[in-house]
């Protein structure tokens, strides 16, 4: 929901969504151009400085929405900067650090962190209707695109039922110790599981009913000022992958 929240808030939602995913492919042709790692960590710190100082992204939220990702690359990272070493005999097994193999980690971890900075650029800043609708025009697959509708949905109908859900169970002091907490939270998931099940079906005997029929469409935002975002993004993103190959 934060990043929902960041979309529809953020000081560039009427800026046009073609200009914004512009700019990201630029951001990461930067990012993976670097040749160095210093010079890719660089580029993550400016996409997050238009983040944030230019889209009017509040640091906390931005934090907040890369947090899992940044968990998720430090793993990967220490998984590449440490090696398993298994001997002849059992219970021979030690983990010693890879330092041949510093230089290209870092190498990795820099890219994969200009990587993540654009993608939330484009992220917390066009909501998913938009970015659907950039696919659409672009040829994207047009059932993907129905995937990608219907899970959309799905989630915020789904985030409504277990706020209602868990609402209900703590007005009824459901969650006043552990024991009780863990017989609502069981409650919560089995409550779930049915609804997931049952709006699974509707959803198949709506699709049924209409034959499958031509893909889902929705209204598009008009965006007048389509030629002046598209070439101010075009420079910003050439002067960032300029900037990726020039710093060394």
């Amino acid at each position: 929901m934060l990043i929902e929240q960041s979309a529809y808030t953020n000081r560039w939602r009427r800026v046009s969504p073609a200009a914004k995913g512009l700019f990201t492919l630029c951001g990461l042709v930067a990012a993976f151009a670097a040749a160095t790692p210093v010079t890719a960590c660089g580029i993550a710190v400016v996409l997050c400085a238009v983040t944030i100082l230019g889209a009017g992204i509040p640091p906390g939220r931005y934090l907040r929405v890369a947090a899992p990702a940044l968990l998720f690359l430090f793993v990967s990272t220490m998984s590449l900067a440490v090696s398993l070493k298994i001997g002849g005999s059992v219970g021979d097994v030690s983990l010693h650090m890879a330092q041949t193999e510093y230089a290209k980690v870092a190498q990795v971890c820099g890219r994969s962190l200009g990587g993540l900075a654009a993608l939330l650029f484009l992220t917390l800043t066009t909501p998913l209707i938009d970015i659907i609708a950039l696919l659409r025009r672009l040829k994207a697959p047009e059932i993907l695109l129905d995937i990608m509708v219907l899970c959309y949905r799905t989630l915020f109908v789904f985030s409504e039922a277990v706020h209602d859900t868990i609402t209900a169970q703590s007005a009824r002091l459901g969650y006043a110790n552990v024991r009780l907490s863990m017989r609502s939270l069981g409650g919560l998931v089995a409550n779930i599981t049915v609804q997931v099940w049952q709006r699974s079906q509707a959803l198949h005997l709506a699709a049924m009913a209409r034959n499958n029929d031509g893909p889902l469409r929705f209204l598009e935002h008009t965006y007048p000022n389509f030629k002046r975002d598209m070439c101010i993004a075009l420079c910003a993103g050439t002067a960032l992958v300029a900037l990726s190959m020039v710093i060394v």
